[in-house]
């Protein structure tokens, strides 16, 4: 019976990675469109290749580096020198999702433009497509990996133990890789997007995404690689990370009554069989995304989303049911499979009002954004005091439904339930992950057709599947947020179980200390990826200017769009469009690239090392003191706290003031009228927006984000550690 279950939950995985090529395919048979268009999309692809390229090679001499390290200090006992096996097979899934996502995205790219020229139910099809390509290779790869790896290590003959704490390297990669990604991608998004919003829109006055910027090439790549690559890649270990956490702790209850024979293992598999009829779920919503001209994208991407979240709640209640006994105990405390389904409720239910919340706090025309750009009239400090004030207040409520669904979790399964409420969250995460990914698709599809200087209404249809794209990511951030703290939790359970913890006691100074220098982590490192964003985006404002001020064509094109500021360019005279015309294909786009390129690589390293090196030093930190054994458990348990509080909160801050700021410069430069004053583009209260803005964007797209991973994968380092941290 178990292995006919761990075959199918294989199969279903294999499913979901033939669903991917399949969908990749259709995207590839579209219309590219003119030469121009694909021109503009080439460079966009080998750019985003390039850096892929780059950040792999140097992740690599990472990898193997770990691997050996693993192999060679693993205990023969609890461990196997396999957990390094396991841990290469993690990065490489993870790494794979991220190129197959952000080939496919840079190819529907200009496919959503093309289609845009034509109907924007085809747009919205092709985006979503091409989103959809990076939301089921993420699960696929997920389930797939972790089945076989189970399958594998069952037949060597070891106990279920042993076998998920082999397993836990496959995690471990994955979020090392995650780091980076989320790490290097920001950086290199961030400094190309301030570069060209800096240098182009408010020095030379000239539209976002037009070609005569330098920086915007860069800006458009790093699209893909900081929402397409960097957030598969987050969820990817959120995903894989809320399942081993699940198998460790399900795994308490073999031997009691109800898990015997041939159901001993129901517990640990049931979290494999869950995300593998999440992959079926998703993929029924996604045929439910259709939209006709007139009609609301957002109403067609929710409907999917909702479709596959009730076949889910469904689909749940049978299995549960199925797969676990009426009700068992095990050290006292009574357990049911109602409670365990109830558990899983709060977990999707959190998800959805996290992503509710976020969507109010950072959306455009609500009140927290409509607040910013009131305040955007006195200038850019009081934008910016506003902007941080929005994001402080965005943390009430997400950690209040946190705490709900922690609480009640654990209230009706105890741990196990906690961390089953985290694969309730991301069971559909296929469907979330390609309306997600559909964002950065529409928001490269609106820039190609502006470089492409294509119709109006084509710009139209692809600002509106953008604005849509804009709601999706800062929901996609909220569901990454939640996931995060409730994996990150699940992970910390499940360590403290291996590592023989029953509690930590916060009056002991070596937990207070750990904990407080958890606290500081998430600090320290997003004053390191904010400080790696400036100084890259310094070298780019500065290349962008060597640029506009060094080539002739381009500086005599931005002196005739300076002289006919305001009127149409049909309506220019034939000498200013020759000049104009002059400077088609003279701006050097390979060396914005370039440096984003060098820049997110260097950048990304320390951050990434301090993550994973700082759970070894406080684990092993009090035995060089002649500490009792044990101590350095319970100093890690606390550093795990601290940093898990503290980031969590750190990480909804940022994400939702990055995200208001950003939403309040769009609603000025569509037009904003305050106290009967019509205000867009050009006016002070837009160079205010825009500073806010640029403020904002190292906040949602780099720092923020990042500390989802920051908890998850110093929680999953401990949790590899702990067998050999046992008192």
């Amino acid at each position: 019976m178990t292995q006919n279950i761990i075959y199918a939950v294989l199969a279903i995985g294999i499913i979901a990675l033939l669903f991917t090529y399949w969908r990749s395919v259709w995207v590839a048979k579209q219309e590219v469109g003119t030469d121009r268009m694909a021109g503009i999309a080439k460079h966009i692809r080998n750019g985003a290749m390039a850096f892929l390229k780059a950040e792999y090679k140097v992740l690599s001499i990472f990898v193997v580096a770990v691997f050996f390290l693993l192999s060679l200090t693993a205990n023969s006992e609890t461990s196997s020198w396999l957990v390094g096996v396991s841990f290469i097979l993690g990065a490489f899934s993870s790494a794979l999702a991220g190129f197959i996502g952000m080939r496919v995205a840079t190819n529907a790219n200009v496919r959503t433009t093309n289609a845009a020229r034509t109907s924007l139910g085809k747009a919205l099809e092709v985006a979503f497509t091409g989103g959809s390509v990076m939301g089921m290779a993420v699960v696929g790869l997920g389930v797939v990996g972790l089945s076989a790896l189970f399958i594998i290590y069952s037949g060597m003959g070891w106990d279920v133990n042993k076998v998920i704490t082999v397993i836990t390297g496959f995690s471990f990669g994955a979020s090392s890789i995650a780091l980076f990604a989320r790490v290097g991608g920001g950086i290199y998004t961030k400094a190309a997007d301030v570069g060209a919003d800096l240098v182009g829109k408010v020095e030379a006055g000239i539209p976002e995404d037009h070609p005569l910027n330098p920086a915007t090439i860069a800006d458009n790549v790093g699209d893909n690689v900081g929402d397409v690559a960097g957030m598969g890649a987050d969820l990817f270990e959120s995903y894989v990370g809320s399942i081993v956490s699940s198998m460790v702790l399900g795994a308490l209850f073999i031997g009691t009554a109800g898990f015997t024979g041939d159901t001993k293992l129901n517990a640990v598999l049931l979290p494999l069989i869950l995300a593998a009829t999440g992959i079926v779920t998703s993929i029924i919503g996604s045929f439910f995304v259709k939209v006709k001209d007139g009609g609301s994208p957002h109403k067609a991407l929710n409907t999917g989303e909702l479709l596959a979240a009730f076949l889910m709640i469904v689909a749940t209640y049978f299995i549960v049911n199925e797969f676990l006994p009426a009700s068992w105990t095990l050290a006292g405390t009574n357990y049911t499979s109602l409670g365990v389904f109830w558990a899983i409720l709060f977990g999707l239910g959190s998800g959805l009002a996290i992503g509710m919340i976020t969507e109010y706090y950072t959306g455009t025309g609500k009140k927290p954004v409509l607040k910013i750009v009131r305040q955007s009239t006195t200038g850019p400090a009081t934008n910016i005091i506003s902007g941080i004030a929005v994001g402080m207040q965005s943390t009430l409520f997400p950690i209040i439904f946190l705490v709900i669904a922690i609480i009640g979790a654990y209230h009706f399964a105890g741990l196990y339930g906690i961390a089953i409420a985290a694969i309730g969250m991301l069971s559909n995460l296929g469907i979330q992950l390609a309306v997600d990914a559909y964002g950065p698709i529409a928001d490269n599809a609106g820039g190609i057709a502006e470089m492409a200087n294509l119709p109006h209404d084509v710009r139209e249809k692809t600002d509106k599947l953008d604005a849509v794209g804009n709601t999706t990511a800062a929901i996609g951030k909220g569901f990454a947020i939640g996931s995060a703290a409730l994996t990150a939790l699940a992970l910390f359970s499940a360590f403290m179980k291996t590592a023989h913890i029953d509690s930590i006691n916060i009056a002991n100074p070596m937990v207070m200390g750990g904990m407080l220098l958890g606290g500081m982590l998430p600090f320290l490192f997003s004053s390191m990826a904010m400080n790696a964003v400036g100084r890259a985006a310094e070298d780019m404002i500065d290349e962008v200017r060597r640029q506009f001020h060094n080539i002739p064509e381009l500086k005599n094109a931005l002196a005739v769009m300076r002289k006919n500021d305001g009127v149409d360019e049909d309506k220019w005279s034939k000498e200013d469009k020759d000049v104009f015309d002059k400077a088609d294909g003279k701006a050097e786009y390979e060396k914005c690239v370039a440096i984003s390129t060098q820049a997110s690589i260097r950048q990304m390293i320390v951050p990434g090392l301090i993550a994973v090196l700082t759970p070894v030093v406080i684990g092993f930190g009090p035995l060089l003191f002649g500490a009792e054994a044990g101590a350095g458990a319970e100093m890690l348990g606390g550093l795990l706290a601290g940093v898990t509080v503290t980031g969590v909160m750190m990480a909804i801050f940022q994400s939702n003031a990055g995200g208001a700021w950003d939403n309040a410069k769009k609603m000025v430069e569509d037009g904003v009228e305050i106290k009967g004053k019509k205000y867009g583009k050009g006016s002070d209260v837009h160079a205010a927006a825009v500073t806010g803005d640029t403020v904002g964007d190292p906040f949602k797209d780099t720092s923020g984000p990042s500390l989802n991973i920051l908890i998850k994968l110093m929680s999953v380092v401990a949790l590899i550690l702990a067998p050999l941290l046992v008192k």
